[in-house]
């Protein structure tokens, strides 16, 4: 076998070790330039390197501008080197294409509701695999959810369903809006110990900062405390179940995306 040929099994072994294992990377190929078209490499986001793109110190380039790729949570992007290493000659002007592996977005909703089946219904319309648990079989019956792509679970066990639903937390956000405290407190103390992307929990300030303090009360960490979005949501005066969806959702895609939640016609009132 090839060099060519060895460097491009590397990559495809490594691409079905980051699927499997829920992990992100960036999978970088060469499109334009005067030799090696197609060549891959994939850089993981602990720092693995798999595959080469035929040149020592393109990959070095390559590796660098990943890294920062990664950080910026665009899933794709085609760049030249005269872009990001304007200084460095000795490669040419090639052009490189990074493209982001990740978990497929999962949104686990614990309380199926007005807000929880709007949330659902919302979620899957952009995207988003949805998990809809709650401890009521009728809310979580197939004929209110025709849309086989959600996820149906009916449990007596908020904590053992939303652990089973969220796994290591890779790749999955939540939002927590069940019919009262309890309910809210099983399901975030089920988080404990996991790492989901996001944490969003339903009601007042008065009503998050009970379960917050009863958190806290029970040991859980000042990092993971800090992490739940109590309320959930941005604040778009959201009155409907579908627009207080819509705004749980909008607040997920923008952890998600690294967006900042502000109006993109700010800058045009300063």
């Amino acid at each position: 076998m090839s060099n060519e040929n060895m460097s491009m099994a590397d990559v495809v072994k490594a691409i079905d070790r980051v699927l499997n294992s829920g992990a992100t990377a960036a999978l970088v190929t060469l499109i334009e330039g005067p030799a090696n078209i197609g060549a891959k490499m994939l850089l993981e986001q602990d720092g693995t390197g798999s595959g080469s793109l035929g040149n020592s110190t393109l990959d070095a380039l390559a590796n660098k501008q990943a890294m920062l790729f990664l950080g910026s949570r665009e899933d794709a992007r085609a760049l030249s080197t005269s872009e990001f290493a304007p200084k460095n000659s000795a490669v040419g002007n090639v052009r490189l294409l990074f493209e982001r592996l990740q978990p497929e977005s999962h949104l686990v909703i614990c309380g199926a509701g007005h807000v929880g089946a709007s949330l659902a219904r919302l979620a899957t319309a952009c995207g988003y695999k949805a998990t809809l648990i709650d401890d009521r079989a009728e809310f979580v019956s197939r004929k209110h959810f025709p849309d086989e792509t959600i996820e149906l679970v009916a449990t007596e066990n908020w904590a053992e369903a939303v652990r089973n639903a969220v796994g290591d937390g890779r790749g999955i956000s939540v939002a927590i809006v069940t019919r009262g405290h309890n309910e809210d407190e099983a399901c975030v103390r089920a988080l404990i110990g996991l790492d989901p992307d996001y944490i969003g929990l339903i009601g007042s300030k008065r009503r998050t900062n009970i379960v917050l303090q009863r958190l806290a009360e029970a040991g859980a960490r000042n990092e993971f405390i800090e992490k739940i979005r109590a309320p959930i949501g941005l604040d778009i005066g959201a009155i409907t179940p579908e627009e207080v969806a819509l705004a749980i959702l909008a607040e997920i895609v923008a952890e998600r995306r690294g967006g900042t939640g502000q109006s993109l016609s700010a800058w045009r009132r300063k």
